[in-house]
């Protein structure tokens, strides 16, 4: 006997059912869980403390961008508004939701705009959350933030004597660079590797542009001549000593 194709169509719909239904709750999780990372954004600014004491699990750990953990009483014991003269708003601009049973994985990317007396400040910021399913919802049981860093403004090339840097530096007997100046920007070859065109933040003061974590800064001895530069990144310094 034939299958009558109403039949058929009606039993693959009916068997595509639970797949369809099954795909439901990600989407209505990653929408929640959007929404409640905008409202503990939202809490910050004016340091609605009850905010996140309802949506943080009470064994949080809570890593800030200067790489301080707190626990959530830690965190919640320094809740305050924003001080007078200051106003701004957190926003989530990107985020992206990775559901595992009752375990979230949240990756979002804030857009912080800052009133700070007058001056407007514009910032990023980058997070990843982990979120865990209870009887009273999700709740953020883990944090980390980063501060997205910009490079900074570089030094208009009439303040900066470029070629007064011109010279071969050592590192180590069999590592050396050669720094050239070349318009705007200070050229370092060492062999074996493409060149790098550093850009002057402030006299002796240099950074290369989309590694705003690192500074290359030149040294002088008591007569002003340069002797030298550091590369100084989170603080610790590599030294290279200048031999031509």
């Amino acid at each position: 006997m034939r299958p009558c194709p109403a039949r058929l169509l009606l039993a693959l719909a009916l068997a595509a059912a639970p797949v369809l239904a099954a795909a439901a709750p990600a989407t209505s999780d990653e929408a929640e869980l959007r929404r409640l990372t905008q409202e503990n954004l939202d809490a910050i600014a004016p340091g609605r403390v009850e905010v996140w004491q309802r949506n943080a699990h009470e064994r949080l750990l809570h890593t800030d961008e200067n790489g301080q953990v707190r626990s959530k009483a830690e965190l919640l014991a320094e809740f305050r508004p924003l001080p007078p003269g200051l106003s701004g708003r957190l926003a989530v601009d990107r985020f992206s939701a990775v559901v595992l049973g009752d375990t979230a994985l949240v990756s979002h990317e804030d857009l912080e705009t800052l009133d700070y007396h007058g001056q407007t400040l514009v910032s990023r910021w980058r997070n990843t959350d982990t979120w865990l399913r209870t009887d009273a919802g999700w709740k953020l049981i883990g944090a980390q933030v980063l501060a997205l860093q910009n490079d900074p403004p570089a030094a208009a090339p009439a303040t900066v004597r470029l070629c007064d840097y011109n010279g071969r530096y050592r590192l180590a007997d069999a590592i050396e660079a050669t720094l050239q100046c070349d318009g705007d920007a200070l050229v370092a070859q060492r062999e074996g590797r493409p060149p790098s065109r550093y850009r002057a933040e402030l006299a002796d003061v240099f950074f290369l542009p989309g590694q705003p974590r690192t500074r290359r800064i030149f040294q002088r001895d008591a007569t002003g001549a340069i002797v030298g530069f550091v590369d100084r990144r989170e603080g610790l310094d590599i030294r290279w000593m200048r031999v031509k």
